[in-house]
């Protein structure tokens, strides 16, 4: 962050690299505080340096770390982490999985599709901000929702734009259309990914839930639709 704005110092990368640029710039701060003759920490051991609700500090002596920053080091503090492949890495797999269960409706008189429920369950290493992960989450299974239930647009060939611009136009899933939808994490530590054990949880909460309602149509009604979204009329044509 730019001198005086507060808030987190981490770097913004994935993985083991992120591990090794995060323990640089920890280094590279407490090496900035027992070094600086106006810090309370001046003199310290930098191993003993702890950080925690934006300060840095060793036993009872702390000072805010957008302080230090600005005083210290007013261009910024950087630091480059770097990491060589594990030699076991070709031998394990490293990603995220899950699996979506989902329960539809369909009408066979008008074609239309209602989502029930759903619930997911997902393994993605170890969650350091269960909150944030479950909403990514979620989120990502109601997108895959609209994605195969509701959104779509067409191109204006004349031109090759979207003929709906707005969300009037455009249909994505409301409260209604998403009923009973729960997701769960499995307590993994996945050691084979990087020191942390963690792992991206990126878009896997839409991954499989477009296929999931599809396969949960067919399920219903015997309607084997292969193209997004399940709009009614591709219901009806497709009924056995």
């Amino acid at each position: 962050p730019a001198p005086g704005s507060g808030g987190q110092f981490g770097a913004a990368t994935a993985g083991s690299a992120a591990f090794a640029a995060g323990m640089n710039l920890r280094k590279a701060l407490a090496e900035l505080a027992t070094g600086d003759p106006n810090s309370p920490l001046y003199g310290d051991d930098p191993e003993l340096v702890t950080f925690g609700g934006g300060n840095i500090a060793v036993d009872n002596r702390a000072e805010p770390l957008d302080r230090l920053v600005a005083r210290a080091a007013p261009d910024g503090v950087y630091v480059e982490g770097s990491i060589t492949p594990a030699a076991d890495a070709r031998d394990y797999s490293q990603h995220t999985y899950g699996a979506h269960f989902a329960e539809v409706g369909v009408d066979p008189d008008t074609g239309e599709v209602r989502l029930r429920r759903m619930f997911g369950v997902f393994a993605a290493g170890r969650i350091l901000n269960a909150k944030t992960a479950m909403s990514q989450i979620t989120g990502g299974m109601i997108w895959g929702v609209g994605t195969a239930l509701h959104e779509y647009n067409e191109v204006d060939p004349r031109y090759g734009s979207f003929i709906a611009q707005d969300l009037a136009g455009y249909h994505v899933p409301a409260h209604a259309d998403i009923a009973d939808l729960s997701a769960m994490f499995l307590d993994e530590v996945d050691d084979k990914a990087n020191p942390m054990g963690i792992k991206g949880v990126g878009e896997l909460g839409i991954a499989g839930a477009g296929a999931a309602i599809a396969n949960a149509v067919y399920n219903a009604c015997g309607a084997r639709i292969r193209e997004y979204p399940l709009k009614p009329e591709k219901v009806l044509a497709a009924l056995p």
